[in-house]
């Protein structure tokens, strides 16, 4: 495991996932890090710069040109690789699986070979302490990098995930993982997680706006990010990428709920 360790942050750190090619949405929250108060240095990304938007290659120059850390994703690791799909894990024959081959074969065509060794010399896990906690960002799983992790998956995922990080980088007070594209916070045993969302697909909830993290004093708060969704909406009409995740950008719903447990599809949140 590749493992970049940051040191000591004083001040704001601004904690994103998932820009996912969304490029008016990746500026708008670097935006946030001036709006906030954030220092350079302090911007760290959970991965998946590239995935269902439209604009690639931009959206990795942006993040980029801001000087963020970035976590590797599984995006990542299949374009450093050349792999012929985005390794999300999808099962076979799913929506998501299906869908995936347009958005990944885009990006494909779009990311260079100097941005794919970007990719490749990406970490696995970053490491930072702030106000006597030390932190550690990671994917979506140690053992899985693809591996979905939802505020609703069993305890015993949590407890698995944190005892490979520490094997790895030793004890931590919090963990920050991206992958789900839904935000939340976790308390479990003495260590809490945290997903920061993404900031480049709404969380199927019906809102357009995303999510982020900001951690203040060792302290997470998620928070809302508006950004223009009708012009990343435009972008990926232009570009051909209309099977769906197009409209989620305007609709905040996704277009397959395959990934999801059960507790978190719309029926059973209807119910509940």
């Amino acid at each position: 495991m590749r493992h970049q360790d940051l040191g000591e942050l004083v001040g704001a750190v601004l904690l994103f996932g998932g820009p996912y090619s969304n490029l008016q949405a990746t500026e708008a929250i670097l935006a946030q890090a001036e709006v906030l108060g954030v220092p350079i240095g302090h911007v760290i990304c959970t991965g998946d710069v590239v995935a269902y938007c439209a604009q690639p290659a931009e959206t990795v120059a942006a993040v980029r040109a801001a000087q963020a850390f970035v976590v590797a994703g599984n995006c990542e690791k299949q374009l450093a690789a050349n792999a012929l799909d985005c390794g999300c894990g999808f099962e076979t024959g799913t929506t998501c699986d299906l869908l995936s081959a347009g958005w990944y074969a885009h990006a494909n065509t779009k990311v260079d070979t100097e941005a794919r060794g970007w990719m490749a010399g990406l970490p696995d896990v970053v490491t930072f302490q702030q106000a006597g906690k030390r932190v550690a960002v990671i994917h979506g799983g140690v053992t899985d990098v693809a591996r979905f992790v939802f505020s609703v998956s069993p305890e015993a995922v949590f407890v698995a995930e944190i005892a490979a990080l520490e094997s790895s980088v030793g004890p931590v007070d919090l963990v920050v993982a991206g992958h789900s594209g839904i935000a939340f916070e976790r308390r479990v045993g003495d260590v809490s997680w945290v997903n920061a969302g993404a900031v480049g697909m709404p969380e199927h909830d019906g809102r357009q706006e995303t999510r982020f993290a900001v951690l203040r004093d060792g302290v997470p708060e998620i928070r809302a990010l508006a950004y223009d969704a009708k012009a990343a909406h435009a972008a990926m009409q232009a570009a051909g990428l209309t099977q769906g995740y197009d409209q989620a950008l305007l609709s905040g719903y996704w277009p397959s709920e395959d990934v999801l447990p059960q507790d978190l599809r719309l029926g059973a949140l209807a119910k509940g």
